[in-house]
């Protein structure tokens, strides 16, 4: 049985996947399963993968149709035979050390899970180049490197959301069936795993210090989709329903249920198109006058602000997009005109100044300077 069985969902991502791969077979942990889900990719993504498993008896390639993230984590799920399990998106990397690191630090507290901080990067198209930020799970440092069992700890949902910054053990992921939600597409089925892995898990710790590469310069990153309206509102659907079928999870866990709904709503806000915007706070607003009528949402998880946010989207839903999401599109978009325009007159500049500059130009000048000074003349005697 290997140490660590890592899942890696691939479709469509042959720019990146030769980073990934190599941050993940040269591990200085060894003894790992390298298990590739290759979802229907249509570019030369699998030609990619059977290279690596042709020189990595490691490596375990599932070839299927497209069906969606969810469909292709959970066939890794089923397939992961590993103590822990770890995830890796395809367009993302790893430090080498990272799975060694995590395992030991597991295995010393025999932890559920285990995940730490970790880097968003986009990398200089021209000189590939790397902006970092770095991203503390919590804002809290007495958060980190201590036990807690994540069942008993709501506030514990307030960390950062991801599934892939850390491993979790195989023998509590089978004992809770913990799996994704196998809608289409690439659809945000994480949140639903990362909820269960935060109800169930008994004993769990997050490290201080980044090791997991997310990138954020992928155009085709589901985080940019325009079009996927409603997916989060599905995925909260399922984890309502897994919550409710325990009441007392449910009691325990529901406040912060309508947190995280919160900031994710208004995350697809900001990135669902301008077309669907409207349609989308109306529905947004309904969710949550419902759960007002349940008596589901807890004030006192909120700040102030995010209340008033919540009370004017219930009240007006059209209010609100035309004061705080129309308006502020269109100042945004005006911003941008500027900056265009600001940038046309900034190059004209800069071309006049090269053209200046060149010889030819000098010798134009120099060709005209007697016809010229002739002119003034002329002009200085009538």
């Amino acid at each position: 049985m290997a140490k660590v069985s890592i899942i890696i969902p691939t479709y469509n991502v042959e720019m990146y996947l030769v980073e990934c791969m190599d941050s993940v077979v040269n591990q200085t942990l060894k003894d790992v399963e390298i298990i590739c889900i290759n979802d229907g990719s249509t570019d030369g993504s699998l030609e990619i993968l059977k290279s690596y498993a042709d020189r990595d008896d490691r490596i375990i390639i599932i070839d299927k149709e497209n069906g969606g993230y969810g469909i292709g984590m959970n066939i890794g799920l089923d397939k992961a035979s590993g103590e822990y399990i770890g995830i890796v998106e395809p367009d993302d990397f790893v430090p080498l050390n990272m799975y060694e690191d995590l395992y030991n630090k597991a295995k010393e507290n025999d932890l559920d899970f285990v995940k730490a901080d970790f880097y968003r990067f986009k990398r200089n198209s021209d000189n590939g180049n790397m902006t970092l930020i770095y991203n503390h799970l919590s804002p809290n440092p007495e958060d980190y490197n201590v036990v807690f069992n994540p069942s008993e700890t709501p506030e514990a949902i307030r960390f950062i959301m991801n599934t892939w910054s850390g491993i979790y053990k195989r023998s509590f992921i089978e004992e809770y069936h913990i799996r994704h939600n196998e809608t289409p597409g690439a659809s945000f089925q994480d949140n639903g795993f990362w909820f269960q892995t935060f109800i169930y898990g008994k004993k769990a710790m997050i490290v201080d210090k980044p090791y997991y590469m997310n990138r954020r310069d992928n155009p085709n990153s589901s985080v940019h989709s325009r079009e996927k309206v409603y997916c989060v509102n599905v995925e909260y659907d399922h984890i309502r329903d897994i919550l409710v079928k325990n009441p007392d999870l449910w009691n325990r866990f529901r406040g912060v249920y309508w947190l995280k709904k919160f900031h994710n709503y208004n995350e697809t806000i900001r990135r669902i198109g301008p077309e669907f915007k409207k349609d989308y706070i109306r529905r947004y607003s309904s969710e949550f006058k419902r759960g007002m009528e349940l008596q589901e949402i807890d004030k006192s998880v909120f700040t102030p602000y995010e209340w008033d946010i919540i009370q004017f989207i219930i009240k007006s839903p059209d209010d609100y997009y035309y004061t705080r999401v129309a308006c502020t599109e269109r100042e945004m978009k005006l911003e941008r005109e500027v900056n265009r325009l600001r940038g046309i007159v900034n190059q004209t500049r800069d071309d006049l100044v090269r053209v200046k500059k060149t010889p030819t130009f000098r010798l134009g000048e120099i060709i005209l300077f007697i016809p010229r000074k002739i002119k003034n003349l002329l002009k200085g005697s009538k």
